[in-house]
């Protein structure tokens, strides 16, 4: 099994973890694309193909509330054209893992985090030269490229790392979501995603009764975090938050390639 429990960590890595989580819960109610510092602390204190697993729970219960939170300003025909590209790139992440060992895995976190942090820049960049494409430009036959082309690296992103987040996040930043339709159609589309990929998780052998041992201990840090980033979504200086999470994941991504 590639699985943890809690017996292994250390109380620094447990804390370490349980900051982690709480991050977890406040990226999903107030700014998405924060789960790639969770993402490089959980691969950091694990090994690499485990903390995928142990993490996906977590990030599960995050979608919860974040679903709780923000459902009614989901929009579906989005969500629709999203998941059967979405599909193909979790299939491909799922060959992925039983082709990679744990030192590829660990490499291809610490790829992808710096791969997501460069993307992240460039929308941020893209954004303030011009303006979002919006719904007409998504249903064009280029926005349907668009849409396939991301919901295929994000599926692949999501299955080998958890770090479909930053895809996403600039796919409906691009096609002009406010505020509250990114946060709810964000919120369901990442739970029927991570709920989806428990099967192909559990048959890898990362999830499984101990790993939930230890998810259940971590769970219960994600819901102050929810109730914080709800608390601080209206309130928070957004573009100086986006600014530290490039910096975290950036440095989590060296992190993770050096060590």
């Amino acid at each position: 099994m590639d699985t943890m429990t809690l017996w292994h960590l250390t109380g620094w890595e447990f804390a370490a973890l349980a900051f982690a989580a709480l991050l977890v819960g406040f990226s999903k109610t107030a700014v998405s694309g924060a789960n790639t510092v969770s993402l490089a602390i959980f691969a950091a204190v694990l090994p690499a193909r485990a903390s995928t697993g142990i993490l996906l729970p977590v990030l599960i219960a995050g979608d919860v509330l974040a679903v709780l939170t923000y459902r009614r300003h989901a929009h579906w025909p989005t969500l629709w054209r999203l998941f059967p590209a979405v599909g193909v790139g979790v299939a491909v992440g799922t060959l992925f893992l039983v082709w990679a060992d744990d030192a590829i895995v660990r490499t291809s976190i610490g790829v992808i985090l710096l791969l997501m942090a460069g993307v992240t820049v460039w929308r941020r960049r893209r954004a303030d030269a011009s303006d979002p494409a919006g719904d007409d430009g998504t249903a064009s036959r280029a926005g349907r490229v668009k849409a396939r082309s991301y919901g295929v690296l994000g599926g692949f992103t999501t299955m080998v790392a958890n770090a479909g987040g930053p895809v996403m996040s600039m796919y409906l930043l691009s096609a002009g979501f406010r505020k509250l339709g990114f946060l709810g159609t964000s919120a369901f589309f990442f739970l029927i995603v991570n709920v989806s990929k428990v099967p192909f998780s559990a048959g890898l052998g990362l999830i499984d009764g101990r790993s939930l041992f230890l998810d259940a201990a971590l769970v219960v840090f994600v819901v102050p975090g929810a109730f914080l980033g709800k608390w601080a979504v209206t309130r928070i200086n957004q573009r100086l938050f986006e600014r530290l999470v490039i910096a975290a994941t950036i440095v989590g991504g060296l992190q993770l390639l050096l060590a």
